[in-house]
């Protein structure tokens, strides 16, 4: 029974930090790459980061590059997102998100390879 079961999300004020995790359990075979999408009040769910299990190779939504940075552990089954100088516009709903499927790295950002999802972890990034 595959589930991703994400944590680290919360308040934060303009210019802090958040962390968070998702860990992936229940699987029998390598995810191939994960990746974060956030989703605000009345707009499209939008790609923030995404990372390829094995090489470690990342992408980033214009709007988060040089503040937030993905990262994972692949013996652990965890990825990442450090969130840094955050700004109001970052709150949102985050999602992680897990593929078995392989792709090139100008493709992370489609929702639509990755089969598995979490719950969701509201971040909100107070002024």
């Amino acid at each position: 029974q595959l589930q991703l079961v994400e944590s680290g999300g919360g308040l934060v004020q303009a210019g802090g930090s958040l962390r968070l995790s998702c860990a992936a359990s229940g699987r029998a075979f390598s995810f191939a790459g994960m990746g974060w999408f956030r989703q605000a009040p009345g707009k499209e769910r939008e790609f923030v980061a995404g990372i390829s299990m094995s090489a470690g190779t990342t992408q980033y939504a214009d709007s988060v590059k040089g503040r937030f940075t993905i990262s994972r552990d692949s013996a652990k089954n965890t990825v990442y997102l450090q969130m840094n100088s955050l700004k109001p516009e970052d709150t949102a709903v985050y999602y992680c998100a897990a593929r078995y499927g392989s792709l090139s790295p100008s493709y992370y950002h489609d929702p639509n390879p990755y089969g598995y999802w979490g719950q969701g972890t509201q971040v909100t990034v107070s002024s």
